[in-house]
């Protein structure tokens, strides 16, 4: 029996089905070549929200890490290969701009347990210090914002690159310090309680204040040119790594002036 389909018509005893509609014209070939195929939606871009909502994520992952290892006392044992690990990893998302949400909150856990040791340490010696230090990085970070909200000032290429200069300077510094401190007391005198170990302090805690306006901008360039959502992972992880630097550097400047009696 024959097919009532007027599309498709049975031919012989094979059963093959062929073409018995209008012959396409020359044009209509053209432009089904020419037609693009098919592609994904495009991913979503980024928002400020994104970045809030994945910053909130990751500090929130680092003060639950922090809170515990200070509740369960943990000691350096455990604490000082968390803070390797989360040296490696900060290290691989820094240079790889990796956007992969294992590796970042990682990073948080890994170093929210050295940070939580370290504090409850510092607390033990100097009462009361770590709420101070948690005020000042809270007030530093909002003045900071502000800053850069009240376009007050705004990053220029040469800024980003004084910036990056001065970490690299102070990391070698510190380094340099660390190992004069083998054969001197106090090594260079640069984390000591002394006016040389003040000024240091101040600059870096200054330099904590400038990472986070260069993250400030980078969000807001990001936002501006559309960048992919996952992308507000990584904004996350460079807001996260200034405030820890920030906290720590206000936790022993605090330390120079608090009686620990």
């Amino acid at each position: 029996m024959e097919s009532r389909n007027p599309i498709f018509a049975r031919r012989g005893a094979a059963g093959r089905s062929s073409w018995s509609g209008p012959t396409p014209t020359v044009g209509q070939l053209n432009d089904m070549y020419a037609a693009p195929s098919y592609a994904p939606p495009a991913e979503r871009a980024m928002t400020i929200d994104d970045v809030v909502v994945r910053g909130s994520m990751t500090l929130g992952t680092l003060f639950l890490a922090a809170a515990l290892s200070w509740y369960f006392d943990v000691g350096w044992g455990l604490a000082f290969p968390a803070m390797i690990v989360g040296l490696v990893l900060g290290l691989i998302v820094s240079f790889r701009q990796s956007t992969n949400p294992a590796l970042i909150l990682g990073y948080s856990v890994c170093y929210g347990i050295a940070i939580g040791v370290l504090s409850h340490g510092m607390n033990t010696a100097y009462d009361g210090i770590v709420l101070q230090a948690v005020v000042g990085t809270m007030v530093a970070f909002g003045g900071t914002l502000a800053v850069y909200a009240l376009r007050i000032f705004r990053p220029t290429p040469k800024f980003t690159k004084f910036v990056v200069a001065a970490a690299f300077g102070a990391i070698g510094l510190m380094l340099l310090n660390w190992i004069a401190g083998y054969f001197e007391p106090g090594g260079l005198g640069l984390r000591t309680d002394s006016a040389i170990g003040w000024i240091f302090s101040v600059a870096m805690i200054l330099l904590g204040c400038f990472f986070l306006l260069l993250d400030f901008d980078q969000i807001d360039q990001s936002v501006r040119a559309g960048v992919p959502e996952r992308y507000s992972w990584l904004m996350a992880f460079g807001l996260t790594l200034s405030l820890v630097w920030l906290y720590l550097e206000i936790l022993r400047f605090i330390s120079y002036f608090t009686n620990n009696d």
